[in-house]
């Protein structure tokens, strides 16, 4: 293989997530994969599967992606919690939350949280043995952290909430990008952030109310 071929296959699959995390975040799990090669500027259709094999394995591509820059800075909020004493469900939360909210921000990365709201029951982020990944590793510390703060709860509820979390996460996720989009907010505005953990910490922490039976 020619070495100018070799340096252009690293750069083909990047613009294979790429078109990918967009066009998956704009019209669905379902867009033909001929329209992603074409989007990536790939003249040959089976270019998807000589490097995902899939379009499990392309979209478990994309979530993988970014999932060392999410890695980096989770650890680095949570170091920072930790020598500060903040560990409540809002400290965990922001840790969660904030380094994606900067891949916007700081990277331009403005689909990410719509590519994640269509593919929230893939097992690429559904399946819960992804926690044992050592690429999660701050999400597993998070949630398990999160799990002791709510001990208040009944476990089957704190358990079906947290289930629940990546979920509305990705939701409100993705409609702060298309507020972002519309020129409603900023990418950068830190008042929007903290409404999103805010509204997370609320489903987390809301009072279990008693309930007369329907009759």
């Amino acid at each position: 293989m020619a070495v100018s071929e070799k340096k252009q296959q690293p750069q083909a699959r990047e613009r294979i997530i790429e078109a990918a995390e967009r066009l998956i975040a704009e019209r669905g799990q379902a867009v033909p994969l001929r329209d992603i090669a074409a989007a990536a500027g790939q003249r040959n259709n089976s270019a998807i599967q000589y490097h995902f094999g899939s379009r499990d394995g392309l979209i478990l591509a994309v979530v993988e992606h970014r999932l060392a820059t999410l890695e980096v800075r989770r650890l680095e909020l949570l170091a920072e919690q930790s020598a500060a004493g903040a560990t409540g469900v809002h400290d965990l939360l922001e840790a969660l939350v904030i380094p994606m909210l900067e891949l916007s921000d700081q990277q331009g990365i403005d689909h990410y949280g719509r590519f994640l709201e269509q593919i929230h029951t893939h097992p690429a982020v559904n399946d819960a043995a992804n926690l044992e990944s050592a690429r999660r590793t701050s999400v597993r510390v998070i949630m398990r952290q999160l799990e002791r703060e709510l001990t208040e709860l009944p476990k089957r509820l704190r358990l079906r909430r947290l289930r629940a979390l990546p979920t509305i996460l990705f939701a409100l996720l993705a409609d702060h990008e298309r507020a972002v989009e519309a020129g409603r907010v900023t990418a950068g505005d830190v008042a929007a952030w903290g409404e999103i953990v805010d509204m997370l910490a609320g489903v987390l922490t809301a009072p279990v109310v008693e309930r007369a039976p329907i009759r």
